[in-house]
């Protein structure tokens, strides 16, 4: 059964900008109080997290009759700038089956259906099985500030984390892992290079016996999120021309399997630059975020499964490259899983969008589990 008020929601979520603050945005805040006050329009009450000042998790508990098992739908407000965007970015629009506007893919329809799927559970006036925990959280487009209060103290039996996964049931995601390499050498005038260091010409030679390390990654490849991959993203160095440079920096991308740590991939990659003087790893990275998988016959993956092969759609679990709130959830003792609305290849796109029907099922499939006796 469809929601009518579902896609409304939707275009007002889309319609109040929540870039995230590090991008130059005014955050969260908004976005936070509507949440609020749709559930207090309900009849339900919410309760403010704080994370950070003026960004607050929102959190909605729905009692169970097992209290002892607990749910969490998580969902972030935030979204990416809307540099670049080819559409009116806070103007929903609906075309050709689709609402196009930032944050519609990613993920604020998947917001929009975990809330009416709590608000129709509500509505029945019939308590769920177990608890159920909404939490519309701040900050996954930047440093993860939000999830990791969240999980702090937090005592739940599973989680399904909203990103647009075209209604995949995604068990597994690659971890991600930034830094900088720094070249230090030493300046001169170019009409005298002999007395200068140039630390391009060592980061050209660290650039070159990173890529060949870097072919190390073909192996392993994981069932359900192929092999760990590594991009030198960008490069940095000199100051004018006549120079000899002083100093150059790289920035990479790793992108890790379960299983692999930060911490010892770090050390790696600082074992591989040991032989070219003046080049160093620089610690701690800028971004460090462990890879998540739960196994496939977990009872909740199954349980999971099992509804969305009762909607007619694809129950096989998968693997994604993208890293999410999920992992946090997973490093707690969480078992989480990846579903909701859309396409990544939308996320952060010059035209973002959402499939209508794809929300509408999205909601679907919420609504079954709510409402389901499932034991996991």
């Amino acid at each position: 059964m469809e929601d009518p008020d579902l896609i409304q929601t939707l275009a007002d979520l889309v319609s109040i900008p929540s870039i995230n603050l590090a991008y130059g945005g005014t955050g969260e805040s908004e976005v936070a109080a509507w949440v609020e006050a749709f559930f207090q329009r309900a009849g339900l009450t919410s309760q403010r997290q704080s994370v950070a000042p003026g960004q607050d998790n929102v959190l909605v508990r729905l009692a169970g009759r097992d209290r002892s098992r607990c749910l969490v739908l998580e969902a972030h407000m935030d979204t990416v700038s809307t540099d670049g965007m080819v559409t009116p970015p806070f103007e929903p629009r609906i075309e050709g089956g689709r609402m196009h506007g930032r944050g519609a893919c990613d993920t604020k329809a998947g917001l929009a259906t975990m809330m009416h799927a709590l608000l129709a559970q509500h509505r029945s006036g019939r308590p769920p099985a177990f608890d159920v925990l909404l939490a519309a959280v701040v900050d996954e487009e930047h440093s993860f500030t939000g999830v990791s209060r969240l999980v702090k103290d937090l005592q739940a039996s599973a989680a399904i984390v909203a990103e647009p996964t075209q209604l995949r049931l995604v068990t597994a995601s690659k971890g991600v892992l930034r830094w900088r390499v720094h070249a230090v050498g030493r300046a001169s005038h170019s009409s005298k290079p002999h007395l200068g260091i140039n630390a391009i010409t060592a980061m050209a030679r660290a650039v070159t016996a990173l890529d060949a390390d870097h072919q190390q990654l073909a192996t392993p490849v994981h069932p359900l999120l192929g092999p760990a991959t590594c991009t030198i993203s960008t490069i940095h160095g000199g100051e004018q021309i006549n120079f000899v440079p002083e100093r150059c920096v790289i920035e990479l991308d790793r992108r890790l399997l379960p299983g692999e740590e930060p911490d010892a991939v770090m050390a790696h990659c600082q074992a591989v630059l040991d032989a070219i003087p003046g080049v160093t790893a620089e610690t701690p990275p800028m971004l460090a975020d462990a890879a998540f998988a739960t196994p496939v016959d977990h009872a909740f993956v199954s349980a999971c499964g099992s509804i969305l092969a009762e909607l007619g759609l694809d129950a096989s679990p998968c693997g994604v490259p993208f890293g999410s709130d999920a992992s946090k959830f997973s490093r707690a003792g969480i078992p989480a899983i990846i579903f909701g609305p859309g396409s990544i290849d939308r996320a952060h796109a010059a035209d973002e969008y959402v499939e209508i029907d794809e929300v509408h099922s999205a909601f679907a499939f919420y609504q079954r589990l709510l409402s389901s006796e499932c034991a996991w």
